[in-house]
């Protein structure tokens, strides 16, 4: 088969792997029919996930066809269309029977903070990715759901990850009636948990970024103020005169390890590593959001410390929630959400490339260029 791999910092192709084979009496292969580039793909593709090892596959979402499965799999026959959760995880452990299934205890033998995450490197398991044309999905009873029939492909992809952890930003929240929300990051996961913030009672809904396309896609799509913090001296300044000098009741932090906004956070977290990505927008949060209030991260970011300004979060008396999103727990009631047209996954979407054309996918997401907010992949793509 064709899949992606992994060549080191910057450097990805397409090569020929085996397809991959039933491991165990739980396990399915699916044939990918569309996969996306995540933005926290990105942090792999620049290096900066520990234990990304040459000749991995990346792409933690993707949907597909079954084209075969263990002998001890029930709920999935040869044929049938599925969407898989990011998260690999067995549905039995202490922690998914409460519903946590990002954190598994069974599906990754190399950490003990995160669960399994399909190809996103050794440290989420080493399970290969989905940009490829075929995959293999443990514990295949538990993780992939039918796609319904109603429910657009694109619709579907981007609910494996991106909207799912977008709605679950906006949960994390805890939003009250009338609260002030500010979304930092208007990627594909910022821009869905705008729309989930009004969904959960949002008074006001402000979209910080400052890619213009970005900031009119959260004005369209997500119907919320949007502020450039290219255009300030002090972004954290301008978001309290926006809220009466008292700070966002709620901040969802929906950008991660690779935050721009200060040139030494930059460099020491995304340049030199030695922290575990630049937290520019986590204090961004803690400093925007009132007394008292609460922060939800959804950002991705790496394993090892951040200069974090966690005296001043605990001064402020802030909760602070976060956590990989449980994908498949979010989706019941995000389904209804997507065929009342309340969530509009697709919309992100922007780019579209085939699997052989995967090295400049990357790059065109990584550097930017054309607009790019969400690129999907089509393996079967001339």
């Amino acid at each position: 088969m064709r899949a992606m791999v992994y060549r080191g910092p910057y450097k990805v192709r397409v090569e020929d792997k085996d397809v991959p084979a039933i491991e165990h009496p739980n396990d399915a292969i699916v044939r990918v029919t569309l996969a996306a580039i995540c933005g926290s793909d990105l942090h792999l593709y620049h290096g900066l996930m520990p234990d990304t090892r040459i000749g991995h596959t990346f792409g933690h979402e993707f949907i597909g066809v079954v084209e075969q499965v263990g002998s001890s799999v029930q709920n999935l026959q040869v044929g049938d269309r599925v969407m898989v959760p990011f998260n690999v995880f067995c549905g039995s452990c202490w922690f998914c029977a409460r519903g946590l299934y990002s954190n598994c205890h069974n599906v990754n033998p190399n950490a003990t903070a995160v669960g399994g995450i399909y190809g996103y490197s050794h440290t989420t398991g080493g399970y290969d990715g989905g940009q490829s044309q075929y995959v293999r999905v443990p514990f295949a009873d538990v993780g992939p759901a039918k796609i319904p029939d109603w429910m657009h492909d694109e619709d579907a992809v981007v609910l494996t990850d991106a909207a799912a952890t977008g709605y679950f930003g906006a949960q994390l929240g805890e939003i009250a009636e009338g609260d002030t929300v500010v979304v930092l990051g208007a990627g594909p996961v910022g821009l869905v948990a705008a729309q989930s913030a009004w969904l959960m009672g949002a008074g006001r809904v402000i979209v910080v970024d400052h890619l213009q396309e970005r900031l009119e896609k959260a004005r369209t799509m997500a119907h919320a103020e949007t502020l450039d913090y290219d255009e300030y001296d002090d972004v954290v300044v301008e978001m309290k005169k926006q809220t009466d000098y008292l700070g966002a009741d709620v901040v969802i932090e929906a950008v991660g390890a690779e935050a721009d906004g200060n040139f030494l956070q930059q460099v020491t977290g995304t340049k030199l590593k030695v922290q575990g990505g630049s937290p520019v927008a986590l204090n961004w949060a803690i400093d925007g959001v009132r007394k008292g209030g609460t922060i939800s991260v959804v950002g991705a970011y790496g394993p090892i410390p951040n200069a974090v300004k966690f005296g001043d979060a605990l001064n402020k008396g802030l909760t602070l929630r976060m956590n990989q999103t449980p994908v498949k727990r979010q989706w019941p009631r995000m389904f209804e959400h997507v065929r009342n047209g309340h969530l509009t996954p697709r919309e992100v979407v922007t780019h579209r490339f085939p699997l052989e054309h995967i090295a400049e996918a990357y790059h065109v997401f990584s550097s930017k260029l054309d607009g790019c907010i969400k690129p999907l992949i089509l393996p079967d793509a001339a």
